[in-house]
């Protein structure tokens, strides 16, 4: 099993708006409507705010390739470009997302991995997350690796209101 985790560039904006669309759609379309999912996907997706995002130095992204093809990536943010204001102790893992083909291969785990060795190399204390309240697989998999719920925070799809639990991970 070939598994890589590369860095991403300015260069990779395009292929990484095409990861995006692609993960979010897979994960989130059949528990959203249409227009939900095409106003979310306009707004966090759209090629100026992924650039943003990729020149922001408090935010990195890396693909995982898996058998040299782009499976999903992760997105991780330090102090001013958590999406909470958490502090400067904090790492937030903002997205891992994967496109079905690929799951089921522990790629999410090698991606959380990556997430957790910035974290201690930047001396971090916790680490955490936002978790649709239904995406019960996911919050399954946080639990199993250690992180349990501290709080809540409204996430908007489009015009509709959910809930992200927030889980978190104090590390040793």
């Amino acid at each position: 099993m070939t598994i890589q985790i590369i860095k991403c560039t300015m260069e990779d904006a395009h292929k990484l708006q095409e990861v995006s669309y692609e993960t979010f759609n897979e994960t989130f379309q059949q528990q959203n409507s249409p227009e939900n999912m095409n106003a979310y996907l306009k707004k966090a997706f759209n090629l100026n705010q992924l650039e943003k995002e990729l020149l922001n130095t408090f935010s990195q992204f890396f693909f995982v390739y898996f058998h040299n093809e782009v499976a999903g990536y992760l997105k991780i943010n330090t102090n001013d470009a958590q999406s909470e204001k958490m502090g400067d102790e904090t790492l937030e893992i903002e997205r891992i997302y994967l496109k079905n083909q690929f799951q089921k291969h522990g790629l999410g785990k090698h991606l959380y991995q990556k997430a957790l060795e910035i974290a201690k190399q930047s001396n971090k204390k916790k680490i955490w997350l936002g978790v649709w309240e239904k995406n019960e697989n996911a919050i399954a998999f946080y639990k199993k690796i250690g992180f349990i719920q501290t709080g809540a925070h409204s996430f908007y799809m489009g015009d509709e209101e959910q809930t992200d639990l927030i889980m978190t991970k104090t590390l040793l």
